[in-house]
């Protein structure tokens, strides 16, 4: 290996004037009697006796001579290369060059002469070496291995564009570049049951353990007393199955339908492709272009041509939604008792501005007020709690402030199960009043306070139809496709049918969320919620609501 400076390997800082670091081949007078001692050599470099030497006689005898042997302080390193690039593979230094440090003397056997100082600067191979000598000095540009290394020699310089795995890389060779596409875990990912793209059935149901419990309403899995929740958990998303039809067109619509029911008999598959297919705004188009057309009303027609519950569907399909809404909430507070699951459903699962459209629409169509109404009807404080709900004050743009859920879940403890009685005010307050996202934080920060779920909370505390309906509320709040896979379900089981509330619920739901609805009944009662329908009703009422829920 060569180094720069001129001078072979660097001076050494040794006492005694040393040459330039280990002698070379021929360096030491011919004749040396071997290696010096350590007596001759301290006589010789420090004086007699080895006074002059700069270290402390060491245990164990005389000193050894050489670097890095013990007795020596620690030799300073050489220093850094003076820029020389590394020789190219394979190169051997030139005869009397700066190879590896040759032995001493011939066949490593001879050595300096005792006493010797400071070498001649004529001998070769002692102080600076003539410039002419090969390996010594400047070395000649010429020379492989020295200077400027030649830009045609492979790995010295800037490396080839061409040469695989330098430069720019080849967007051709895998692992460099831009990923492609197609390969897992690069760039978009790939839609797969599961995983990415086109989320799973049931994609949207909460996470366990805040939104819908897993196995029904009873405790979250993954128990109480858990982390801090996120609030991004508290958030569920909805999508209906009922889409606007494309190239939708109301005059053609109106012509089919008249001719479904002009005449004898009636094509009720003509009324179910058109009803069935076509979303709430569409049919109120086609309600006005039939009576623009024929300056009669649709409905009065349907009613004339149909009947049973396949009437009833095809009207109620055929009614505003906040109209349709306030007859059957008239509907549940008429005659002898209240169906106060009706008013529940209603109240509680809608929107501020569609409790805003309810009551006004209530008031057009019956003349008198649904607050009204509801006060007439009910008493105590479930009937506090439904004249909260049905002025549409809830907090719905709340974000989820998490201490704020946790002294909520303190208070709703506090007014119930830490004290003798029940405060059904403090529950009114925050069932009532707090987003539907702010209450779900509420109901998982009170299963870490009580060791158990607010609904059994709730039960042990309240009684009656105030019970049932924050039981009910609870319920809808923590996950609303839940609690209608529920209610659609009940409608169904056993003998007989609900048909109002299976007509209720799947006309309102259709183009909401539907499709979680579908998805939490088979993971409730593992069954589809299509097979259902089929096993429960038949004829064109079961036709008509297939095609509301497929």
């Amino acid at each position: 290996m060569s180094y720069g400076g001129g001078g072979g390997y660097p001076q050494q800082s040794a006492p005694g004037g040393y040459g330039g670091g280990y002698p070379q081949p021929g360096g030491y007078p011919p004749g040396g009697a071997g290696m010096p001692t350590p007596e001759s050599a301290s006589a010789a470099a420090y004086g007699p006796g080895g006074g002059g030497l700069p270290y402390a006689p060491q245990p164990g005898g005389g000193q050894n001579i050489g670097f890095g042997q013990p007795g020596y302080p620690a030799q300073p390193a050489y220093p850094a290369q003076g820029g020389y690039p590394a020789p190219a593979a394979g190169y051997t230094p030139a005869p009397g060059g700066f190879g590896a440090p040759a032995p001493y003397g011939a066949g490593g056997v001879g050595g300096p002469t005792p006493g010797y100082g400071a070498p001649p600067a004529s001998q070769p191979g002692y102080g600076a070496p003539p410039a002419s000598q090969p390996g010594y000095g400047a070395p000649p540009a010429s020379q492989p291995g020295y200077g400027a290394p030649p830009a045609s020699q492979p790995g010295y310089g800037a490396p080839p564009a061409s040469q695989p795995g330098y430069g720019a890389p080849p967007a051709s060779q895998p692992g460099y570049g831009a990923p492609p596409a197609s390969q897992p875990g690069y760039g978009a990912p790939q839609a797969q049951a599961g995983g990415y793209g086109a989320p799973a059935a049931g994609y949207g149901a909460p996470a366990a353990g805040y939104g819908a419990p897993a196995g029904g309403y009873g405790a979250p899995a993954g128990g109480y007393g858990g982390g801090a929740p996120n609030p991004a958990q508290f958030k569920i998303y909805e999508e209906g199955t009922l889409k606007p039809f494309p190239n939708f067109n109301a005059e053609q619509d109106v012509q089919v339908l008249r001719r479904a029911m002009k005449g004898a008999g009636t094509d009720e598959k003509a009324v179910i492709d058109i009803l069935g297919r076509r979303t709430c705004d569409q049919r109120q188009q086609i309600k006005l272009m039939y009576k623009t057309c024929f300056g009669r009303d649709l409905i009065n027609d349907l009613k004339s041509d149909l009947g049973g519950n396949f009437e009833d569907a095809c009207v109620a399909l055929l009614m505003k939604a906040d109209e349709y809404d306030a007859y059957e909430l008239r509907r549940a507070m008429r005659g002898a008792g209240t169906d106060e699951s009706a008013l529940i459903e209603i109240l509680c699962t809608r929107t501020n501005a569609q409790i805003h459209a309810i009551n006004a629409a209530y008031k057009l169509i019956y003349g008198r007020k649904l607050e009204d109404d509801i006060i007439n009807e009910t008493s105590g404080h479930f009937r506090k709690l439904l004249v909260s709900m049905s002025v549409g004050g809830r907090q719905e743009n709340q974000p989820v402030d998490l201490n704020k859920a946790k002294i909520d879940a303190q208070r709703l403890y506090e007014a119930g199960e830490r004290r003798w009685g029940t405060d059904e005010n403090t529950f009114n307050m925050v069932l009532a009043s707090q987003s539907y996202e702010q209450c779900r934080a509420v109901f998982a920060e009170y299963g870490q306070i009580a060791k158990h779920d607010i609904e059994q909370g709730i039960a042990k505390e309240l009684s009656g139809d105030v019970s049932k309906g924050m039981i009910t509320i609870v319920r809808m709040i923590r996950s609303k496709q839940s609690y209608f896979a529920d209610r659609l379900y009940n409608s169904m089981k056993g003998l007989g049918t609900d048909d109002r509330t299976l007509i209720r619920i799947i006309v309102t739901r259709c183009e909401v969320d539907m499709k979680q609805i579908k998805a939490e009944f088979q993971r409730l009662f593992g069954k589809t919620l299509e097979a259902f329908v089929r096993d429960d009703i038949s004829g064109d009422y079961r036709k008509l609501m297939l095609a509301l829920v497929s």
